[in-house]
């Protein structure tokens, strides 16, 4: 029989059933637990085609890191900016994140759990951090009702970045299917004390 050669959409889909398949395994039972063997078979694939893209598993890890998590600043930030608004702004920050990619909520699990034990996790983890601080420091100067120190935006920009990562960590205890709501129960307060922070410090 002539060998067909694989479509890219072929090629694509098989990749992506992949790494949503190692995604779902990894954030359940950690990086060293899940074996090749088992993301093969939750992604109906032969095991022979995960080799295929990934030739070791830490290159599933190192994909997932690079592909699923945003590491540059969003380029246009002002349909996220409610003016007069910095509480709302720095929510609609938050969802955005969300929106872009929709597999936020697990990755955050994997990068809490992961960053330990692997260097590539933790490059990706200080990478994610300089990126939310960046976009947070624009959302607030941009959403201010009146001029802001540079200073006071870096301090307020500090704050919620540590209250986003420290949902974050705490997403890895819960049942994935209750980190979204959770992680907004936690984060829409500390908005409102960041802006209020803001407005009374300059």
């Amino acid at each position: 029989m002539p060998h067909r050669r694989r479509s890219a959409k072929i090629d694509g889909d098989a990749r992506e059933a992949i790494l949503d398949a190692a995604e779902t395994l990894i954030a359940a039972r950690g990086f060293d637990a899940t074996s090749t063997a088992a993301v093969a078979q939750a992604a109906g694939v032969p095991k022979g085609l995960i080799f295929y893209y990934f030739p070791t598993k830490a290159d599933i890890l190192t994909a997932l890191l690079d592909e699923r998590l945003p590491t540059e600043p969003l380029d246009d930030l002002t349909h996220l900016v409610a003016p007069g608004d910095p509480a709302t702004s720095l929510v609609n920050l938050d969802n955005a994140l969300n929106l872009r990619d929709h597999h936020s909520s697990v990755m955050r699990v994997i990068i809490w759990r992961e960053a330990e034990s692997h260097p590539d996790v933790r490059d990706s983890l200080r990478r994610f951090r300089s990126y939310l601080h960046d976009a947070t420091v624009r959302i607030l100067e941009a959403s201010a009702a009146a001029p802001v120190r540079p200073g006071t935006l870096r301090a307020c920009a500090n704050a919620w970045v540590a209250a986003m990562f420290s949902a974050a960590s705490n997403d890895r205890m819960r049942d994935l299917d209750d980190i979204p709501r959770h992680h907004r129960d936690e984060l829409d307060p500390v908005a409102e004390v960041v802006a209020a922070g803001m407005v009374q410090l300059g």
